[in-house]
């Protein structure tokens, strides 16, 4: 039974990726994740933030508004405040390289190029075997056209892919107006795989305080449909790795997310959830099914259910949404 599969030109034991989260914290966590059989690790987002904190680009984003409401300042925690400085971050990457014989994969989440060239080459240099760049920006003025969000990632993108020689993916969010014009543009500008997708996590309303407050609320199976789409219709139209992001958490969620064509399959809640271990269950869970339904190996169903391999793609268009509210009616 071969479990390989390969992404971002790095050879993997298997697709069950560790997603970024503060699981990688430590070196102990990360030992525990390997001896899981957790095939790579993203590690924990070293954020811009941190890099750029008084630069002016991004001192923009930090007060836009607060001329009218100034506590808008008490949404935006410290430099102090975050999980790992860039130094703890880089010598942490030095040390998990050391400490595991798994690719250990750095992420820097930002919204500008600021200081990510820089520290792109220091996770370079730190030994990171590749880098995931993840853009989490929400554009909330009305002047701004959507071919100018687009542009924010393709540069980013741009400048750290001439910094660095290791694989760099992107993680998108599914907003775009044309996810795979996107796509394309992304991976002719260098991207060597795309992560699909950022989850944006929603604010609420606290009814006593009567204040907006930030959650985080972890994902379920249902919530990896977007992914399953997006990278069915991608398989085969991009020359990238295409990695899995939100709602994989058993083993029947890898095998629906690597035959609709992933090359990975990143996990982050069922892990927080359930514990680094919960990865030997899910492998284990898909060995038994490979067995039994006669598959000798990951390669052998990659991309089986892709957009392009089946004799009806508009499974993935216009006509499901059709076929899928009629069947709903007819159930009521």
């Amino acid at each position: 039974m071969d479990f390989s599969t390969t992404y971002l030109g790095l050879k993997l034991k298997n697709p069950v990726v560790a997603s970024a989260s503060p699981l990688s914290k430590s070196l102990d966590s990360i030992r525990r994740m390997e001896d899981a059989g957790i095939s790579a690790v993203v590690m924990y987002s070293l954020f811009e933030e941190q890099l750029t904190h008084e630069a002016e680009a991004l001192e923009h984003y930090r007060s836009y508004g607060t001329e009218s409401f100034a506590e808008a300042l008490s949404y935006f925690p410290d430099a102090g405040e975050y999980n790992l400085g860039p130094d703890e971050y880089l010598d942490l990457i030095t040390k998990a390289k050391k400490a595991v014989n798994i690719p250990i994969i750095a992420s820097l989440n930002g919204v500008t190029d600021g200081g990510w060239i820089d520290h792109a080459k220091k996770m370079e240099q730190a030994g990171a075997d590749a880098i995931e760049l993840n853009v989490y920006y929400i554009p909330t003025q009305g002047g701004l056209a959507g071919g100018d969000v687009e542009l924010r990632y393709i540069e980013i993108l741009r400048h750290v892919r001439k910094a660095v020689k290791i694989p760099v993916a992107m993680k998108l969010s599914p907003f775009f107006s044309s996810l795979a014009n996107v796509a394309e543009r992304l991976v002719k500008e260098g991207a060597d795989g795309l992560v699909l997708f950022n989850r944006f996590y929603q604010p609420d309303i606290d009814l006593d305080e009567l204040d907006v407050k930030p959650g985080v609320t972890l994902s379920d199976s249902n919530d990896n449909r977007l992914p399953m789409r997006w990278i069915g219709i991608l398989r085969g139209t991009v020359k990238a790795s295409l990695a899995a992001s939100s709602g994989i958490h058993s083993h029947e969620d890898v095998l629906k997310l690597t035959m609709v064509g992933a090359d990975v399959t990143m996990m982050c809640s069922a892990l927080l959830m359930h514990g680094p271990q919960h990865a030997t269950k899910v492998l284990k869970g898909l060995e038994k099914w490979m067995m039994e339904h006669e598959y000798v190996s990951i390669e052998q169903m990659k991309g089986s259910m892709s957009h392009k391999s089946l004799a009806n793609p508009s499974a993935y268009e216009r006509a499901n949404y059709m076929k899928a509210l009629n069947r709903f009616q007819v159930l009521v």
